[in-house]
């Protein structure tokens, strides 16, 4: 089973003060990997790094904004500087706003656009520029793993989040293409995936799926009605396909985009 070890791989996380992000990182701390935590937020990171400390592993924690290039060729420039190489990224920054999800009674005509080109961006660009500058040192090593998050709403229409919908189906198409243009130019040692996680309760979604009294929004209710598993996903449960896919048993996996969605993808709801 050695094959799906990850110890002693250098991982660069973005968005690593985050739910998911931190998630994942503890996941691969506890799996022996080398984590470099990126957020554009201080505070958070060092707590983020502090915690990933505790748990005996080694990481740092480096400011980083997914959506400057310069930014991230700093990042990159300290990792290869400290340990040499880059060889798995993972590309978690992203999420929703407010003023990009529309509200039962609005329609799309109602939508910020300026909160539309944030979210578009983040999610979108904030995959391809880390790609571009982590990936880089990859080409140069012919090796390496990426791991983006594309979400359910690249696989069929999900209401009110026009944003972030189109935002992650280009997520999922730019996997594609760039786990082509990767093996195609550089060889099989670089591999580019994605996980698209079904519906997990956290801070972003929390106001839509849950009421302040603790029961199930309608929305909450038409997920589950569709979900054969009949339950919202832990963050955890994230954790081991993302592994699997950083790992050499996933070493002929490129290209694919991994549905962790209790069947939501899979069910017509009927």
């Amino acid at each position: 089973m050695s094959n799906f070890s990850i110890a002693g791989k250098v991982a660069v996380i973005s968005g690593a003060g985050g739910v998911l992000g931190g998630s994942i990182a503890k996941s691969f701390v506890q799996a022996g990997t080398k984590v470099v935590a990126i957020d554009i937020r201080q505070e958070p990171l060092d707590a983020r790094v502090a915690e990933l400390l505790a748990l005996g592993g080694e990481a740092i924690g480096i400011t980083g904004n997914v959506l400057d290039i310069r930014s991230l060729e700093k990042v990159a420039q300290a990792v290869v500087a400290r340990w040499g190489r880059i060889d798995i990224l993972l590309n978690i920054a992203g999420g929703n706003l407010p003023g990009a999800t529309l509200a039962p009674d609005q329609d799309f005509f109602d939508m910020n656009i300026v909160d539309w080109e944030k979210v578009t961006s983040l999610n979108l660009n904030g995959t391809v520029y880390p790609s571009m500058v982590f990936g880089r040192v990859m080409a140069a090593q012919k090796k390496g793993s990426i791991v983006n998050v594309s979400s359910m709403a690249a696989y069929s229409a999900i209401t009110r989040v026009p944003g972030y919908s189109a935002a992650k189906t280009g997520v999922s198409n730019f996997t594609q293409w760039l786990a082509t243009e990767m093996a195609l130019k550089y060889g099989d040692g670089i591999r580019v995936n994605a996980i698209a996680p079904g519906f997990f309760i956290g801070d972003q979604n929390r106001a839509v799926l849950i009421n302040p009294d603790g029961s199930l929004t309608d929305r909450s209710r038409k997920v589950l009605a569709k979900t054969p598993m009949k339950r919202f996903g832990d963050i955890t449960e994230l954790n081991g396909a993302v592994q699997f896919l950083c790992s050499e048993a996933a070493g002929f996996i490129t290209g694919v985009v991994l549905p962790v969605d209790g069947g939501f993808s899979a069910f017509s709801g009927v």
